[in-house]
């Protein structure tokens, strides 16, 4: 089994993200400012604190990338 397949498979896809993140910037911010507002201070961020914030970002990435040509 060659490795090299798994490493072009994954230099490809960080290659796609900032697009995919500039067609999901809307959630990206929602997410973002959802993140910053739960560790104000000396708070750390706990799971499930901004899971709704995080699905609708990673449903958007889903669709970004599913609508991208091959």
């Amino acid at each position: 089994m060659s490795g090299s397949n798994v490493w072009s498979r994954s230099r490809e896809r960080l290659r796609l993200f900032p697009e995919l993140l500039a067609q999901c910037a809307d959630e990206a911010a929602v997410y973002g400012k959802c993140v910053a507002a739960t560790t104000t201070g000396k708070q750390e961020l706990r799971k499930d604190l901004c899971a709704k914030e995080f699905e609708a970002l990673k449903t958007c990435f889903t669709n970004a990338a599913r609508k991208r040509p091959r």
